[in-house]
């Protein structure tokens, strides 16, 4: 396998053209029959890859394609050229070339083997490709195919060798360790992609060759004995980069541009500097190409003169010896001498470089060199002389214009192609997707929809809807009249929701809506609207006799929340709904996704019928929810409409179990714990009105900056947000308006409207917009291990815009304090710390013991699989003994922040 010598011996045969001497390197090496006999079957299973096999092949295959080329054939058969007579070319016939394999018998008269020689190359080709194909080695695939595009360019076909290189390219990982096989792989394919004119995209992977060289022969054990000394691949390596190099500064010479051009000379010049520096003199040929490129650089360079000598020496070295190496050597010479003023001298020199460049089959120098003598022609006014080479230039320039038509066409028709694949697919995907009855989404893409926002870490809200009853319709109007039905519910719930949302068809007489960024409270009024839509619609005019409702459960999604137990959530609410008299709506909490208050501000949730916490809203004027069994019922308190009353109010009611924990508590939320200090939000108003009316907030104590008013961005537009924010600046302008969890496009439109004034963090996803006020104390927030800097980050801003200085340590492992607590891991005078853990818990506590500073803990839900959403993270916290821990809810880096600074604060004040 390659890179071996004979392989290294090969190459550099078939790459001077010295076919015969190729060819009789090949003999030595066994091999098999004609690739058109089928081969002995083996016992056991099918006959693996041979790579052996498909590098022989491969060989022989690029010796066929060079002895075609050099009749003036392509690997199918096309002339390479056009005719020179009346006429059109004849091309080899293929089917005779096959037959004559087949039977061993020549089928021409005249004995010529370029059709048999065709043939034969192409299924060497179609052998070797399947061998490397079923290579498990990706490396050796992308070495076969580097190899299989130069064949495709030696046989002119530019879109096959394209296919190949890219091919190629895709399997070179860039984690792959350093080997000699991987440098000639990167070479190879570096020399195709400049023969394709992608120079840039050549000079990449020639200098990762170069670099992968420098590595392995840095690493021990990398590079075999038989790939030579380390110190001659990495100067081989640098010669090949710095003659691309010296290339494309020619080209940019010839464009104009020599300030452009010159440090791509310089780095040719440094490159094969250091290569000679590695080499051995008894690396003859690889010093030489080293004295070419450096050479080519002074002359590149201006250096002129120094660069005469070495280049005449190079020159006579390669006399008889590598055609690519010569003919640069004989062009870089011509060039110093047409520089140099010596004409004479240099016409002889690129005379010679033009007809060892067509011998060899080497286009690039080709045309340096007709471009080099018609440019010493002109300058020399001998218009009769440059005439010629200036038809051959622009015939070889024709060649490439045709050549890039080919690929423009052949593009077009791949993109065509492409178009038709990509519709045809969107077609399939529609029908994948779409449920034919309603053209809804179906569940399918309901499921996938939510894969990906839940993926995103968005928080959508899920509803499910179900038709009730509808069996009973069905039983009505037949199963067309209830086909009509569901088609007409699946058009009001359309109506009902935005844009953005997706109502899809789940399964049967049921529903999902997906509303992107939106609560539970914000999803149960847009449902209420949709059911007061079903319940109102006159179903008897559609020839249904029967009255047709929905029932609507709803779930917001919060972080450790997957599909399914989001879908869980919805279904087990919609339950509740069918169980307490249909045709209503019922949403879940958004924040533990336990039935939590919900519902308008006005309302307090949960009739007994229902598990606790769960919000009820539906359009009937009657109170059926009271529980059976209950005392006489008081006269009912002023109520909001749609919403059920709470017997959590009523003081004849009995209360038991959990009931007592769902009352709201008498301080508002995030108040500062005194009436002298004002709140970061209104309060909400009281379900009925009390025997004495509220005092309003007292004014801040003297002195004290009040804290900033809070914005909650999920859940509502850019413009929502903004609206909010400019209403908290008009009414509090001496305080910060504080927007917390919105999306980047928010935060970019605050600092565009509020421009100075705004302060964005965009790590923590929050953004105050007015004055800060002065820092009052010093807390420090230490965030744990894994998924928790965006809840550290967070309780930071809060806690800085709520008045106190914040110290940020990140990283900090449980692991790392169980031997004590190191000198940096917490800073100095800091009145509070917030620490933010989920994968590793038990930080807080273990803090707790080492230190005395008030401690506030904020569990995450990030962390393994199983930390349930961070409620294993919330129960460790709860359970430590450790003492001057508090423990917040769950990935709420806000309010510790803000308690935190009220820490700060006070024990500054003190």
């Amino acid at each position: 396998m390659p890179p071996g010598a004979l392989h290294h011996r090969v190459t550099a045969a078939l790459s001077n053209w010295q076919l015969d001497d190729a060819e009789e390197l090949l003999a030595d090496v066994g091999t098999d029959s004609s690739p058109y006999a089928a081969p002995a079957p083996r016992d056991g299973g099918p006959r693996p890859a041979d790579l052996g096999r498909a590098w022989v092949d491969t060989l022989r295959a690029e010796l066929l394609v060079r002895r075609l080329r050099r009749a003036g054939f392509t690997l199918v058969g096309d002339p390479v050229a056009p005719p020179s007579g009346p006429g059109p070319a004849v091309a080899l016939d293929l089917h005779a070339g096959v037959a004559e394999l087949i039977d061993g018998v020549p089928t021409s008269g005249d004995g010529d083997p370029r059709a048999s020689h065709a043939a034969l190359a192409i299924a060497l080709v179609r052998s070797a490709k399947a061998a490397f194909d079923a290579a498990e080695d990706e490396l050796q695939r992308a070495a076969g195919l580097a190899r299989h595009a130069r064949i495709e360019l030696l046989s002119r076909r530019v879109d096959a060798a394209m296919d190949e290189a890219v091919e190629a390219a895709s399997l070179l990982d860039p984690a792959l360790p350093p080997s000699a096989l991987l440098v000639e792989t990167l070479t190879t394919l570096a020399g195709v992609l400049a023969d394709l004119e992608l120079m840039p995209l050549a000079l990449d992977y020639q200098r990762r060759a170069h670099e992968t060289a420098v590595a392995a022969a840095a690493v021990p054990g990398a590079l075999r004995h038989e790939d030579g000394a380390p110190d001659v691949l990495a100067a081989r390596t640098a010669s090949g980069l710095g003659e691309l190099c010296a290339e494309l500064g020619d080209a940019l010479l010839d464009d104009g541009l020599p300030e452009a051009a010159a440090p791509h000379f310089a780095e040719a010049r440094e490159l094969a500097e250091q290569a000679l520096a590695l080499l051995p003199p008894e690396s003859a040929e690889a010093v030489v190409a080293a004295q070419v490129v450096h050479g080519w650089a002074l002359v590149g360079l201006g250096e002129h003169a120094a660069a005469v000598g070495p280049l005449r020496a190079a020159v006579r070295a390669t006399a008889g010896g590598d055609g690519a190496l010569q003919t640069a050597s004989l062009l870089a010479l011509g060039r110093a001498l047409r520089r140099e003023g010596d004409g004479a001298g240099a016409d002889e020199q690129l005379a010679r470089a033009l007809a060892t460049a067509t011998e060899h089959g080497l286009p690039r120098l080709r045309r340096a060199a007709l471009r080099e003598l018609c440019t010493l022609h002109a300058e020399l006014d001998d218009a009769g002389r440059a005439l010629p080479y200036l038809q051959a230039y622009l015939a070889d320039e024709l060649d490439r214009v045709d050549e890039r038509r080919t690929r423009w066409v052949e593009l077009f028709g791949r993109r065509k192609s492409l178009l038709e694949t990509e519709r045809a697919a969107g077609q399939l995907r529609r029908q994948a997707y779409e449920d034919p009855l309603t053209h809804l989404p179906n569940r399918r893409y309901a499921e996938a929809t939510l894969d990906g926002l839940i993926g995103s870490g968005a928080a959508p809200a899920l509803a499910v809807v179900d038709v009730d009853r509808f069996k009973e319709v069905n039983d009505a109007v037949g199963h067309a009249g209830g086909d009509d039905v569901l088609r007409r519910v699946a058009d009001l719930l359309v109506a009902g929701c935005r844009d953005t949302d997706d109502v899809c068809r789940w399964a049967g007489d049921e529903f999902v809506v997906l509303l992107p960024d939106t609560t539970a409270e914000q999803a149960e009024r847009a449902l209420e609207r949709c059911r007061r839509a079903v319940a109102g619609t006159d179903w008897a005019a559609l020839g249904v006799p029967v009255p047709v409702t929905i029932s609507v459960g709803i779930a917001s999604a919060t972080r450790g929340d997957d599909r399914r137990t989001l879908f869980a959530a919805a279904d087990g609410v919609l339950y509740d709904a069918k169980r307490t008299g249909r045709d209503r709506v019922v949403r879940l909490s958004a924040v533990t996704q336990t039935r939590a208050a919900g519902g308008p501000p006005e309302a307090i949730p949960g009739p007994p019928a229902l598990q606790p916490g769960t919000a009820v809203t539906d359009g009937s004027s009657r109170d059926d929810t009271a529980p059976a069994g209950s005392p006489e019922q008081v006269a009912p308190a002023p109520r909001v409409p749609a919403v059920q009353p709470s017997p959590l109010t009523d003081p004849t009611a009995v209360t038991s179990g959990f009931a007592p924990l769902l009352v709201e508590p008498a301080d508002p939320p995030l108040g500062l714990g005194s009436p002298a200090e004002p709140t970061l939000a209104p309060a909400p108003p009281a379900a009925a009105p009390a025997a004495e009316p509220p005092l309003p907030p007292a004014a801040p104590a003297g002195g004290r900056a009040a804290e900033p008013d809070v914005v909650w961005a999920p859940g509502r537009s850019t413009e929502q947000v903004l609206a909010l924010v400019r209403e908290a600046r008009r009414q509090f302008p001496d305080r910060p308006a504080v927007v917390v969890r919105a999306p980047a496009e928010t935060l970019v439109a605050l600092a565009s409207e509020h421009d100075a004034y705004t302060t964005v963090d965009a790590a923590a996803m929050s953004a105050a917009v007015g004055p800060l006020p002065e820092p009052a104390g010093r807390i420090a927030v230490l965030c744990g291990l894994g998924g928790d800097p965006a809840v550290a980050a967070e309780a930071a801003f809060a806690a800085r815009v709520a008045g106190t200085a914040v110290v940020r340590v990140d990283d900090v492992g449980a692991g790392r304090l169980r031997t004590g607590l190191p000198g940096d891991a917490l800073p100095e005078d800091v009145d509070c710390l917030v620490v933010v853990a989920g994968l590793d818990a038990s930080l807080a506590g273990l803090l707790g013991v080492l230190t005395d500073v008030p401690i506030v803990a904020v569990p995450t839900s990030t962390g393994q699989p199983g930390s349930f959403g961070g409620f294993s993270a919330l129960l460790t916290m709860l359970n430590s003994a450790s003492p001057g821990v508090v423990v917040s809810n769950i990935d709420n880096g806000h309010a510790a922040g803000v308690f935190a600074a009220r820490i700060a604060r006070r024990t500054r004040r003190g």
